[in-house]
């Protein structure tokens, strides 16, 4: 392996114990519940989801999991 390689690899390492380095602004998930599999997505601060669920309140529990995990990494809109 040359030494650009091994510098880059490097550096993906030093970045990934920083992530407070990463901002997600926009995403699309492919999300398996446990009844069928859901479409979400996160764009400019907001969450949406193909379930029924989310059609009928504007939040579900796959949006719910989603922001738990990803957290403060997260975009707020505006930001």
């Amino acid at each position: 392996m040359d030494s650009a390689m091994v510098s880059k690899i490097e550096k993906a390492k030093r970045y990934a114990e920083e992530p407070e380095r990463v901002t997600i602004t926009q995403m699309t998930v492919r999300f398996k519940g446990d009844h069928d599999v859901h479409i979400v997505t996160f764009d400019q601060g907001k969450w949406s989801c193909t379930c029924h669920f989310f059609s009928q309140r504007g939040v579900c529990s796959h949006s719910m999991a989603l922001e738990r995990i990803f957290g403060e990494r997260l975009m707020e809109a505006g930001a």
